[in-house]
């Protein structure tokens, strides 16, 4: 009998547990996301659609800076999970492979950018620790930790772009056999 009285005591404390977060998401998070979506629709019907998908498919035509730049200031500026909202001017089939860079890099911006992703400091802090208990200075391994961020973003991003591609014309090519 008492096992199941634990058993209860357990499910409910997870339970409880998973409520409380979601009301931490509720009341933290997704009023910052609403509010930050609503201020990129206004400047965007402020400058023009147009405008700005035009100067957007400019900066995106380059792969480096789609999968390195536009990240980095999604991340930088935004913060998670804000960021992903930068996939909106990119286009659809390059989509996947943006929001992988931003997944990628996710972690790697916060030894030297804090701000950019602390929901998720702790995995920073962890790396870090053993050069801070050894009183060694942590920037290098920042510095390293982004631009290893970085390369790996950019091969992410392309092979998640090559993939996807291969994975729409082969979706492509069934609806055509089917006509």
């Amino acid at each position: 009998m008492d096992f199941l009285v634990s058993l209860a005591n357990g499910l409910t404390g997870i339970v409880s547990a998973g409520a409380e977060n979601l009301v931490g998401l509720i009341t933290g998070v997704l009023p910052n996301v609403l509010i930050l979506l609503t201020l990129i629709n206004a400047l965007v019907a402020l400058v023009g659609e147009e405008k700005v998908m035009s100067a957007a498919r400019r900066i995106t035509r380059f792969r480096i800076l789609r999968y390195t730049v536009i990240p980095f200031m999604g991340l930088f500026f935004f913060t998670n999970p804000m960021c992903y909202t930068i996939g909106r001017f990119v286009d659809e089939d390059c989509k996947p492979a943006v929001i992988d860079s931003l997944f990628t890099f996710a972690h790697p911006i916060t030894g030297i950018f804090p701000h950019a992703n602390s929901g998720e400091l702790f995995v920073w802090l962890g790396i870090s620790a053993g050069l801070t208990t050894l009183g060694v200075s942590t920037t290098p391994l920042a510095i390293r930790y982004f631009l290893v961020g970085i390369i790996v973003m950019f091969l992410r991003g392309n092979i998640t772009e090559f993939v996807t591609k291969a994975m729409l014309g082969r979706e492509t090519g069934k609806k055509k056999e089917g006509k």
